[in-house]
């Protein structure tokens, strides 16, 4: 494992010096490193921030799970559509974008969130719904499921 651990560091350490090397070799470097930070600036300053407090407020969530998986789906979505929004101005081809994206994001945004509405509302009712027997064995009243639970308390009880 450390060997594949030095490995990959001295990759990674290739990569950024290929990628220094690129970045002089660029008529106006600048703009690139402006960019990069940016953009780090923008991912510590304003997105883990948020990740963050999404999270704890989430941490007491019944059905954080459901929650977590739409606001990763839209977070996701919003990242992939942004060079289309940012975009500035009108492109040389009008084909190259030729959509609301805007809308369009909007529009798949709300059906993530009915998505993740509806999957909570039924987690609860289900919840709601289900009488809480104690034990999650199964298999009905006198089913298989509770006479193995039966069978595996009283080889518990019996010292096997």
């Amino acid at each position: 494992m450390k060997a594949l651990r030095r490995a990959l560091g001295a990759l990674g350490l290739l990569l950024i010096a290929v990628g220094g090397r690129l970045v002089a070799a660029l008529p106006d470097p600048m703009d690139v490193l402006v960019w990069l930070g940016g953009s780090l600036v923008l991912h510590d300053g304003v997105i883990v921030p948020l990740v963050l407090a999404a999270g704890l407020l989430l941490a007491a969530a019944p059905a954080r799970g459901p929650v977590r998986g739409g606001l990763i789906t839209g977070g996701v979505l919003v990242l992939v559509t942004l060079p289309a929004l940012l975009r500035p101005g009108v492109p040389a081809n009008p084909t190259a974008l030729p959509l609301p994206y805007g809308r369009n994001l909007l529009i798949v945004l709300g059906a993530v969130a009915a998505v993740t509405v509806a999957v909570v509302t039924a987690s609860r009712r289900r919840a709601r719904g289900r009488p809480d027997t104690g034990t999650r064995t199964g298999g009905g009243p006198g089913g298989a499921g509770r006479r193995w639970a039966e069978n595996r308390g009283r080889r518990r009880g019996s010292g096997a």
